[in-house]
């Protein structure tokens, strides 16, 4: 039998591969994930369901680019940006808008664990570093 944490790792990676659809999250599909495990509780339950629930969330952002701004923004730009950003990764991508006032001016974009960032904070850090 494999160790502990191998065994939690390989459990929670197929009970991911049982919630997609077509290679995509089913609602209904993670659902009946759940519901299995209630009923038919494996062995360390908690720490399958925590690195299922990781696979989850990791599947989740790369679904989501978080634009965080300082100033108001328009929806037009968070449709233009979702539109690149689901071109860019050929999979769809929404946007979801977080004001966030340290960032000055400009935007901050993340995708699941890639940030593009162009803030005039950004900028500065930059500078100071050089200096």
């Amino acid at each position: 039998m494999a160790s502990g944490k191998k065994y939690v790792q390989q459990f929670a990676r197929n009970l991911f591969t049982m919630s997609l659809a077509n290679g995509a999250l089913s609602d209904e599909r993670v659902a009946g994930v759940l519901a299995y495990l209630e009923k038919h509780r494996p062995a360390q339950t908690m720490a399958i369901l925590k690195a299922y629930h990781r696979l989850i969330a990791a599947e989740l952002a790369r679904g989501e680019a978080v634009v965080e701004h300082a100033g108001p923004i328009g929806e037009s730009v968070l449709r233009d940006l979702a539109q690149s950003m689901t071109q860019k990764y050929g999979r769809p991508v929404t946007a979801v808008s977080r004001r966030n006032d340290e960032l000055l001016a400009g935007l901050r974009v993340r995708v699941a664990d890639d940030v593009y960032e162009y803030s005039i904070a950004n900028q500065l850090a930059t500078l100071a570093a050089a200096v």
